[in-house]
């Protein structure tokens, strides 16, 4: 079974928020939140491919961070810039980028990989140039240039080398073409980087789906999708916005296999 040889999690900011309720209406009403807003760093055969961007690095210039979209607050504590350097890795040196979905906790830094092509959801793709991307939330500015870049254009759960280690998983609901990544480790086996097919583990457990969410009934069932994936693969779940989650990982520079 093909795997890929590392992983390393990047803090990509964190999203707050004044009224938790809007990822799990009628639960947590009035409830401040804090979200986690992770970036995946994966080093397969040689080559270096990032699954999200994380909140744009901007943002370190303002410690008490700037109110984005939804009403959401993005903070930055540590720049991905600065962590790619503290591992050893230039943003020319990574070669894929993956995006799980459009929104600005996700995409914030996709302009630092000049030289990385893009795989993108045909359903994603469509909705982030289409005529009206604000009303899934996006901002055309924050991801403009990755038009003009190489790119890939894939319809469904793909395989990203052709060899199992990397595969996109298609989860449409939060956005039109969410994706989740799953990725096989040589010694910790199947993991499933979900995106925002929930925002944490109790919202995945309950089916509970966000207020804005472009689907419900799409993301319901990418959700029960995740789960029989879980299954069928043996997989753990690695959920971004799952702040409890992401304060028991290991971030870079460590890295993980």
């Amino acid at each position: 079974m093909a795997t890929i040889d590392r992983i390393y999690i990047l803090d990509g900011g964190i999203a707050e928020v004044e009224d938790g309720s809007i990822y799990s209406p009628g639960i947590n009403v009035g409830i401040p939140m804090t979200l986690s807003c992770n970036a995946y760093l994966i080093r397969h055969r040689g080559e270096w491919l990032i699954w999200d961007t994380g909140i744009a690095d901007e943002l370190a210039k303002y410690p008490e961070g700037r109110i984005i979209a939804h009403g959401i607050r993005g903070i930055v504590r540590r720049p991905i810039a600065d962590q790619l350097d503290e591992i050893g890795v230039r943003p020319r040196d990574i070669g894929t980028i993956l995006l799980s979905h459009a929104h600005f906790d996700h995409i914030g830094n996709v302009d630092l990989f000049e030289n990385a092509r893009w795989i993108a959801q045909r359903a994603e793709f469509e909705a982030m140039f289409g005529p009206d991307p604000d009303e899934f939330g996006y901002s055309l500015p924050h991801y403009e240039a990755l038009q003009e870049r190489p790119f890939e254009i894939v319809d469904g759960d793909h395989d990203i080398f052709g060899d199992g280690a990397v595969r996109m998983i298609f989860t449409p609901g939060h956005t039109p073409g969410h994706c989740s990544l799953l990725v096989k480790l040589p010694r910790r086996g199947a993991v499933l980087l979900s995106g925002d097919v929930a925002h944490n583990r109790e919202n995945l457990r309950h089916m509970r789906v966000p207020s804005f969410n472009a689907d419900p009934q799409a993301t319901v069932a990418s959700m029960a999708k995740v789960v029989e994936l879980l299954r069928a693969e043996n997989a753990e779940i690695w959920i971004n916005h799952d702040t409890a989650q992401s304060q028991g990982v290991a971030y870079a520079p460590k890295w993980i296999e």
